[in-house]
């Protein structure tokens, strides 16, 4: 029988979108408790529509799609604050969760400029401040910019990351399908800015587009880690580059086998070889668990039941996680990260 890492050894989630992590049950009573239409008015259908299901076929354009309604359903500050609070508090009581990133992009919840965007922020923190009187958890909340959007709109996004980096917000994402407006060296001074002030960057790259752009966004953003990132396996330089930089990945199985970005268990087995032989650190998360319909442990188990992670490294796996997370004490970041912040302060006292 494969071993199976311990429930006593603490976990971390660092690649979750909260649109894909509310529980079915959860929506539901979301939706109907702010008054949404929904397309059915059965549960069981409901459920259907915003999770994978098995007869559905495969692609990453149709992963995408399941996010139209929970994204829907959670653009109000009190339908956010909920959806973070049972999130965190969930991770914990089903895995031990005891680190959650949540990742999310604020202007889809503000139903296209209705609702305010510090509402919503300040919704999703106090989510994670209940989450945190309950449970012995660490939440973090990311920013996911967007490569549809236009550049003066994720602008927006990423000084709203540093304006309540003092919150709970403790990194930038850039997410999204592939864009043929979207171009890596256009963020490269936005995200230098965005780590002056201590925010942790990590991008997601290597999943649908080329493999290319990976290397782009080690060079141009300085990522600490990427998204999913399974493309980089085939290109050596890449791994390089992922290798004496310290990037972590942010692997994600039952997420990529959905969209069909991997193929199957055997190329995957493939893929960690390649990132093992090559010194590539990595994390294993859900991307979703509710709209997978997996958790950390059970994409640890499989890989472990299927002979493609020992004991031993799942367990490096999981300190690995910890070790990467963005959330952290202030005291940890670096002095010369906060003196933009610390400047800020005293013009004010002296204003």
């Amino acid at each position: 029988m494969p071993a199976t890492l311990s429930r006593k050894v603490p976990l971390a989630e660092l690649h979750c979108h909260l649109g894909a992590a509310v529980t079915p049950a959860i929506m539901w009573s979301i939706a109907h408790a702010q008054g949404i239409k929904l397309p059915t008015r059965d549960y069981w259908e409901f459920r259907d529509l915003i999770t994978v299901h098995p007869r559905r076929p495969k692609s990453f354009d149709g992963y995408l799609q399941l996010f139209h309604w929970t994204e829907l359903i959670q653009s109000s500050p009190i339908a956010v604050e909920r959806a973070v609070y049972e999130v965190v508090g969930g991770a914990y009581r089903k895995n031990n969760i005891t680190t959650t990133e949540l990742r999310f992009n604020p202007m889809k919840r503000n139903r296209g400029g209705e609702q305010d965007l510090d509402h919503i922020i300040a919704a999703a923190v106090r989510g994670m401040d209940r989450a945190t009187l309950e449970y012995p958890v660490k939440p973090g909340l990311i920013f996911c910019l967007d490569r549809a959007f236009p550049f003066e709109l994720n602008e927006i996004i990423a000084e709203k990351a540093i304006a309540w980096r003092d919150r709970g917000v403790v990194g930038v994402d850039i997410a999204g399908p592939e864009s043929a407006t979207f171009r890596v060296a256009d963020y490269q001074r936005l995200f230098r800015r965005v780590r002056q002030y201590g925010l942790g960057i990590t991008v997601h790259t290597g999943e649908s587009g080329p493999v290319e752009e990976v290397g782009r966004v080690i060079e141009l953003l300085e990522p600490d880690r990427i998204g999913h990132g399974v493309k980089s396996a085939y290109d050596p330089r890449t791994m390089a580059m992922l290798r004496e930089r310290g990037i972590v990945l942010e692997i994600c199985p039952s997420s990529n086998l959905n969209t069909g970005v991997v193929s199957g268990w055997d190329e995957f087995r493939w893929i960690f070889d390649q990132f093992h032989r090559n010194g590539v650190r990595y994390s294993i998360s859900t991307d979703g668990p509710e709209m997978l319909k997996t958790y950390i442990r059970d994409e640890l188990s499989t890989l472990g039941r299927l002979g493609i992670l020992t004991l031993e490294q799942q367990e490096h796996i999981a300190a690995t996680s910890l070790a990467a997370s963005f959330v952290r004490n202030v005291s940890d970041v670096p002095l010369s990260n906060h003196q933009p912040a610390r400047r800020e302060v005293v013009e004010r006292e002296e204003g």
